[in-house]
């Protein structure tokens, strides 16, 4: 039974591991924007810190009931298979949130540059008649 339970927590934290890079990688490359950068990185980096820790206390609540199956190595695939699926809504809604981060942001930066775009510039001294 040890070894299914070390097999199921290698292949999840494999797998949880691999999710938190991915949303790392991708408020990195949100992060290249000017306007969005760095509410982007700061973001992804709050983001991917909870789902890791969401994510670590799923796979060892459900790597806990494996023994419950008492099915050996039959047992490992359905627990394999939920936590995957588990993680993957995990991911799809990390993302959505570095979405309606980067958004808001975004959006908070669009008044500015309108009211930027409203002032007239000071016309220089060359420009001036004399």
């Amino acid at each position: 039974m040890l070894i299914e339970i070390g097999i199921y927590l290698g292949l999840g934290m494999l797998m949880l591991l691999a999710m938190a890079l991915m949303i790392l990688r991708i408020g990195t490359l949100l992060g290249d924007c000017p306007r969005s950068g760095r509410a982007a990185r700061a973001g992804a980096v709050t983001i991917a810190t909870g789902y890791a820790m969401v994510g670590l206390g799923g796979v060892i609540l459900i790597g806990a009931a494996i023994p419950l199956l008492e099915m050996d190595f039959l047992g490992l695939l359905p627990a394999l298979g939920l936590a995957a699926i588990c993680l993957g809504l995990g991911f799809s809604h990390a993302v959505a949130t570095l979405r309606a981060v980067v958004r808001e942001a975004l959006l908070a930066d669009q008044p500015k540059r309108e009211a930027q775009a409203r002032t007239p510039e000071p016309e220089s001294a060359a420009e001036q008649p004399a």
